[in-house]
């Protein structure tokens, strides 16, 4: 029996009590030293050390409360299973959304208050949708833990910017060329790592990513090091630059429009918005071939896959490509709209952050991918004001979902083939991706 069935009411608060303070001083052995104390600039130059104690309260009261109220309330991770009826709901639920959602990004630029900001902040969320759709393909589709996915994103960025820089190529000829370099280093990437799995291979790909970074820093004459690449060429419309001269050969200027910097910005959404939709078809109808189902039987069981007659080398080489292709379209876009790289741009922080959407949005699920981007990137936005503290309700907001949706926002979804009826399949049933 728990402990709070065997002293009734009082047990039970008492228990939670216990429970509490232990959640709280573990909190403040580590908020003593990460947010306690903190080195500051004084104005004479000198290195000093600034105390916090009070946000250090504050963060521990707030822990023992949190913990107490899931002590108390008996909030735990949703069971393995799922009701048949509640995972087919979900099923109908999101048949519905994903054309409201996809309906709400074409109108955005139209609606009234809808700014330059709004847009810049839309095309930031609709890159990390697409990034998100392929790296699905390689840890939800696959099962393949892969911690350098911003390598690709490197690789796609870098390309595009040498490419239109050195050869003097447009973005509609480089944008595919980057896709495909970004491929070429997929498979050398899937080749070392084909007889590893789980935590191992997410420590190689963690390593390849590090190690394309540190190329970029180090080779100045090529990548210009720490200094980055300027001056990238920004994408036309059908050879129509977007420049505020007004003159024949300009967009607005054909179309006989006064010249706006927003009109550049509105040409920038609907671009990586059709590349995400693009990242989105690819996947659907690939998944109903007969690669996507070897990759759906890969990340289930390996061992049996092999026993299938299913060539799995082929297999994870083909997610590794075909997830990085997708990487290196965005990466493309990335530096096109920026108009500046750095090796800065592709830190770990940027592959942890594209595998928590994946994983917050629910393995295997599209809209749920689409729905964890939204939330992770547009929605905290919102607390940029707070600075240092941003990162921190950040992950806190990243443990709660996970404690109350452990399979993620979307833990159930319809096979891709199934035998007579389709039946959505549990959250039980859904790989949580170790390989």
């Amino acid at each position: 029996m728990s402990a709070f069935s065997q002293g009734g009411a009082g047990g039970r608060i008492t228990a939670a009590l216990r429970d509490a303070t232990i959640a709280a001083a573990v909190a403040f052995g580590l908020f003593v030293v990460m947010v306690g104390l903190r080195t500051d600039v004084s104005p004479t130059g000198a290195l000093v050390l600034r105390e916090r104690w009070t946000e250090v309260a504050m963060l521990c009261a707030l822990v023992f409360a949190g913990r107490l109220v899931v002590t108390l309330w008996g909030l735990r991770p949703q069971s393995l299973g799922q009701s048949p009826e509640r995972a087919a709901a979900m099923a109908r639920a999101g048949k519905l959304f994903a054309p409201l959602l996809l309906a709400a990004a074409l109108v955005l630029p139209f609606v009234p208050g809808i700014g330059r900001y709004e847009l810049d902040l839309g095309i930031l969320v609709l890159t990390y949708v697409m990034l998100g759709w392929g790296l699905n393909i390689v840890v939800g589709l696959a099962g393949l833990l892969d911690l350098g996915y911003v390598a690709f994103y490197a690789v796609g960025a870098y390309s595009y910017a040498l490419l239109a820089q050195y050869f003097g190529l447009s973005f509609w000829i480089c944008l595919p060329l980057a896709g495909i370099l970004a491929a070429f280093w997929g498979i050398l990437l899937g080749f070392p790592v084909l007889r590893l799995r789980g935590d191992y291979l997410a420590i190689v790909t963690l390593a390849f990513g590090e190690i394309i970074r540190i190329v970029l820093l180090n080779w100045v004459s090529l990548t210009g090091g720490p200094n980055g690449m300027s001056g990238i060429p920004r994408p036309t419309f059908f050879g129509l630059p977007f420049n505020m001269s007004g003159e024949p050969g300009t967009f607005a200027g054909f179309f006989g429009i006064e010249p706006d910097p927003v009109h550049r910005v509105v040409f920038l959404y609907y671009l990586i918005l059709g590349l995400a939709l693009l990242t989105n078809w690819v996947t659907i109808r690939i998944r109903r071939q007969p690669i996507g189902r070897a990759w759906e039987a890969l990340r289930e069981d390996e061992i049996a896959c092999r026993a299938l007659g299913i060539n799995v080398r082929n297999t994870k080489l083909t997610a590794f490509a075909l997830g990085a292709m997708f990487g290196g379209f965005a990466g493309a876009f990335f530096a096109t709209r920026q108009g500046f790289i750095s090796p800065e741009s592709f830190t770990f922080i940027e592959s942890a952050i594209i595998l928590a959407i994946v994983v917050l949005g629910g393995m295997g699920s599209q809209v749920g991918v689409a729905v964890a981007a939204i939330v992770m990137i547009g929605g905290f936005e919102l607390f940029r004001d707070l600075e240092e503290w941003r990162m921190l309700v950040f992950g806190a907001a990243m443990v709660v979902i996970m404690v109350l949706r452990p399979r993620g926002l979307v833990g159930s979804r319809t096979p891709t083939i199934a035998l007579g009826e389709k039946r959505a399949i549990g959250a039980g049933h859904v790989s949580e991706g170790r390989g």
